[in-house]
């Protein structure tokens, strides 16, 4: 049997070329904050906190046949 390690999971977040920008690893919780930890370009390791007023405002940002696409989003299948 071969002892291969599992492999994490990543998101990445790409441009509109489908270049990697950012390969998030990580969503942890730091109090009332959200925690996003990743790589941007494959090379510099970041940390990004997202509070909640600014989760609030990007629920703002929305619309609702964005969100009808978000709820759906899980389910389709990449090209």
């Amino acid at each position: 049997m071969s002892d291969k390690k599992k492999k994490a999971p990543v998101m990445k977040i790409l441009d509109a070329n489908d270049k990697e920008l950012m390969a998030v690893r990580r969503f942890d919780r730091d109090g009332d904050n959200l925690v996003i930890r990743g790589k941007i370009f494959g090379a510099m390791p970041m940390v990004a906190k997202v509070t909640p007023e600014e989760a609030r405002a990007a629920l703002k940002l929305l619309d609702a046949r964005t969100i009808m696409f978000l709820l759906t989003l899980l389910f389709r299948k990449s090209k």
